[in-house]
This record gives structure tokens, C-alpha cells and sequence, in this order.
């Protein structure tokens, strides 16, 4: 099966094709048009623009996506993010690929977008394959800008969310802290890049939430202890990095100590982890190190599939559709006239 998936839930306008049978997983083609240097100005993302720069690159993308080697015929089924993200810019990519499913006459199904970044790992993972049960069950850490979340899967399409943030999102706070400190955006990249030049135990920050027995996380508290360590402030590049480096280790520290707590509860035999944040080096670091000591697999996605990108959309998207017959899955062909966006769409 080739599936044509659309991913424009926040600021990259992403498309790819992606084949899956027993042979294992094949990224095809992954087209990533982001918008990171436009919305560095701002500090962050503004919905106005990123919507319009959806709507601008979305046809182009999809061309480059396509090429001169595929061609609609090619495509079995078509995938897209449907929520959650920001309504205007899940409208443009909805709206896309509905179009194609109708003129295509194609089956299409919605995908959750945190589900996507779930099954990021698999994609080009020589031990993870199509069929993998011996990972369940798994506890699945979701670290983006937007979302902090622990997820247990208990088999495919089988999820139950048993942490989240209580404020600010982990990559949310890294954005924040970055900005804080007058360094940039994104602030997850820069802060890791400055951390690596600092001293991780320079500056005691505190780790909200760290010895809770609840699963929710907290990272409100951790930035603003940042803030009112700078506040007045004239820093040097020495101070920056050891801002960076401490505060990077008290997130972390954060994020590893409630993915082990949720190992241990469940008897999990695998960790997931997935979204932007999973980029971070430290981060997985620590997850491996802390997962070799349980005995229990560790999986992360290659950092080029860390990030927002429809590849991980075409695979949930695959999930969803296993075991459909012919009938159901023909069904499918007319979802375009029900599909809507969810911007507060839940796993």
C-alpha cells in the first residue's frame, strides 16, 4: 500500500509518500516547507501567517512531492492531520487533500497528529516492523511545542493518556526560556546548542512536580525561575550557556523521572518517545541510559522524522486502515464530505 499524506497542523507545510508491506517501511518522498525563519521575527508562531504561508506552499510541496515519478494512480489511500494544531493552518492541509480524494476518487482518513509523531519511530527503523507486538505494552513520551504528554499503548490504535502538562508544554518552555534570555527561535535547537557550551549544575532550578506521584507535568515554575534569575541581569555568553545548560538538565531531568515512573506503574516493556522535543540530544541521552538500566527497549525517532512531517502521518495513517476489507475500505473513498478539523482533537 502507497499512501499520499498532508501534515500542516502549525508552521511546516509537509507532504510524502510512503509504501508499506511485509517488506517493511519505505519513505518514498518526505517534503518539508517550513516556516521557522518567517515566524523568528515574532518570536513565535502567528496563525495569520502561518495559514497563508500554508496556502501558498501547499501546491508546491505537493508537486515536488510527486515529481515526474508517481502520479495519482500510484497513491492507494491519502492521510491528514485533522487536529490538533491551529485551526486555519489544519484547514488548508484538510481541505487539500479532501479535493484529491474526491477528483482522485481515493480513500481518506483522518490522523491525529500526536499519533503521528508516535509512530515516527518506526519510520526507517530496522527493528521496528510493520507487525511489532513484543513493544506492548509501551509507554509513549509526546515532547513538542505544543503538547507534553505520557501515552500507554497497549497495542496499535490502542492509546490512554495518563499524563499531561498542567501549563506550559516542554518545547513551549524552551521557546520561552530562549526568548527570555534574547537568543532566538526556535528556542529548542538554540538551547540545546548553548547547553552543551555550559555547566549543567551551575544554577539550582527547581524540577516542578519531580518527586509527585502523578504523571502530569509542570514546567510554568521552571520558567519562571529562569526569569527571575535573569531579571536585571546583563549576561555573557559564559552566563548564557550555563542558564541554557542548567535549565536543559532540570527539563530533563523532569521528562526522564515521570517516563520511568510510568514504566514502573504499567511494567511497560518499551519507551516511545516522539515530537520536536525529541530531537534534543540530552534528552535522549538520559532516556537511553535510564531504559538500558530497566532492561527495557528504548525507541526515537531519526532527528529528521523528530520534527512535524507527513511521513509519520501516512503510517498512522496505514494503522488505521489495517484490517479494513475491500468494502470498508471503499467506504472511505466518500470521508471527504465528513471530514472536519479538530484544534483540540485528544489522542
Amino acid at each position: 500500500m502507497r499512501i499520499l499524506a498532508i501534515e500542516s497542523s502549525c508552521d511546516e507545510t509537509a507532504a510524502s509518500l510512503v509504501k508499506i508491506d511485509q517488506k517493511g517501511i519505505e519513505v518514498e518522498r518526505n517534503i518539508v516547507s517550513s516556516q521557522v525563519n518567517i515566524h523568528a521575527k515574532y518570536g513565535g508562531v502567528v496563525p495569520e501567517v502561518a495559514a497563508r504561508m500554508h496556502a501558498e506552499t501547499i501546491i508546491p510541496v505537493l508537486q515536488e512531492c510527486f515529481g515526474r515519478k508517481y502520479k495519482a494512480e500510484d497513491v492507494d489511500a491519502i492521510a491528514v492531520t485533522y487536529g490538533p494544531g491551529l485551526i486555519t493552518s489544519l484547514l488548508v492541509g484538510l481541505e487539500t487533500a479532501k479535493t484529491l480524494a474526491y477528483v482522485w476518487q481515493k480513500p481518506i482518513i483522518g490522523v491525529n497528529h500526536l499519533e503521528g509523531h508516535l509512530y515516527s519511530s518506526w519510520l526507517e527503523s530496522e527493528e521496528l516492523t510493520v507487525n511489532s507486538k513484543e513493544i506492548f505494552p509501551a509507554i509513549v513520551l509526546i515532547v513538542s511545542g505544543g503538547h507534553t504528554e505520557l501515552i500507554l499503548m497497549t497495542d496499535y490504535g490502542q492509546y490512554k493518556t495518563i499524563g499531561k502538562t498542567r501549563d506550559d508544554a516542554a518545547g513551549e518552555a524552551f521557546d520561552k526560556v530562549a526568548k527570555i534570555m534574547n537568543i532566538g527561535y526556535p528556542g529548542g535547537p538554540i538551547i540545546s546548542e548553548r547547553a552543551a557550551e555550559g555547566k549543567p549544575d551551575a544554577i539550582d532550578f527547581p524540577r516542578p512536580m519531580l518527586n509527585s506521584k502523578s504523571l502530569d507535568f509542570s514546567f510554568s515554575g521552571l520558567k519562571t525561575a529562569v526569569r527571575y534569575y535573569v531579571d536585571g541581569r546583563k549576561l555573557k555568553e559564559r552566563e548564557i550557556n550555563n542558564i541554557a545548560a542548567s535549565f536543559q538538565e532540570a527539563a530533563v531531568d523532569v521528562l526522564r523521572e515521570k517516563a520511568m515512573l510510568a514504566i514502573a506503574k504499567y511494567q511497560a516493556k518499551s519507551l516511545i518517545i516522539g515530537g520536536g522535543v525529541a530531537a534534543n540530544k540530552k534528552l535522549r541521552k538520559e532516556l537511553l541510559i535510564a531504559t538500558d538500566r530497566a532492561g527495557i527497549q528504548f525507541y526515537c525517532p531519526r532527528m529528521k522524522y523528530a520534527g512535524d512531517n507527513a511521513a509519520m502521518i501516512a503510517l498512522a495513517g496505514y494503522y488505521h486502515l489495517q484490517g479494513y476489507s475491500k468494502e470498508k475500505l471503499a467506504e472511505q473513498i466518500n470521508n471527504w464530505k465528513i471530514l472536519q478539523p479538530d484544534a483540540n482533537l485528544e489522542l
